[in-house]
């Protein structure tokens, strides 16, 4: 083989790697379902790497991430989570960066006749549904509010536990509970459900969304993490409801 075809054999070889498609596993919070999936579209048409989703709760992505799961970016729906990961190795510090905020509301079936004015107007209510309070962000962030509230020991009794905010979401969707603390963003998806109250963003726990990649993670994947952070990307974010804190 001549000189000039080696060099046309290696430029092609190369060409085909730029062009390998890379499938980018994203583990996210289930809040970020509908958000993500529009922004993976979008990364999708202009790419040729395919992004695969799991979503659940932040705790149980974690878990999973420290147990060795193949992902290639984490986006949980708050720091406790970020830092058991960073904490197990498989996140650089400087590769975090707090991307977004959410608002706690508290939801009700749309159909029903409850009034909530007043997080007091829990106790007089059946089942609340939450997700897990001991270990799921937006639970724990519920049962921080709660008890600055000073209601959380006569609501406690009540809470019906949830594997993650969808989850609770859905319990209220299907009347299977009275009511539930959930997203802002949750809410808005919903057409079976109605926001009864919506917790002041100034007395309400600070929800913040870090976004990381974690080590190992294909080439690819940088590629997702920045299109997660473009102008682009804000303005979804901002349709579907979150607050960007990106230049905080």
């Amino acid at each position: 083989m001549g000189r000039s075809s080696r060099l046309w054999a290696a430029l092609a070889v190369f060409t085909a790697s730029l062009a390998r498609a890379d499938d980018v596993t994203v583990f996210a919070a289930a809040s970020l379902t509908d958000v993500l999936q529009e922004a993976a579209k979008a990364f999708e048409a202009g790419s040729t790497h395919r992004v695969v989703f799991n979503f659940g709760g932040s705790n149980d992505l974690a878990r999973q991430i420290k147990a060795g799961a193949p992902a290639d970016i984490f986006f949980p729906a708050d720091k406790t989570q970020m830092d058991e990961v960073t904490r197990a190795g498989r996140v650089a510090p400087a590769d975090r960066i707090d991307v977004l905020s959410n608002t706690l509301v508290i939801v009700v079936p749309a159909a029903g006749a409850a009034k909530v004015a007043a997080p007091a107007d829990l106790t007089s209510l059946g089942r609340i549904a939450l997700a897990e309070p001991e270990a799921v962000p937006a639970g724990v962030y519920a049962r921080q509010y709660l008890t600055s509230e000073g209601v959380w020991g006569a609501v406690e009794g009540k809470v019906v536990p949830t594997l993650d905010v969808r989850a609770a979401l859905a319990a209220v969707e299907g009347e299977h509970a009275d009511a539930a603390i959930v997203y802002r963003t949750d809410a808005a998806r919903s057409k079976r459900v109605r926001v009864a109250y919506e917790v002041p963003r100034e007395k309400g726990p600070r929800i913040v969304y870090p976004l990381a990649l974690l080590t190992g993670a294909k080439p690819a994947a940088a590629l997702f993490r920045d299109h997660l952070v473009s102008r682009a990307a804000r303005a979804l974010y901002e349709k579907h409801g979150f607050a960007v804190i990106l230049d905080e």
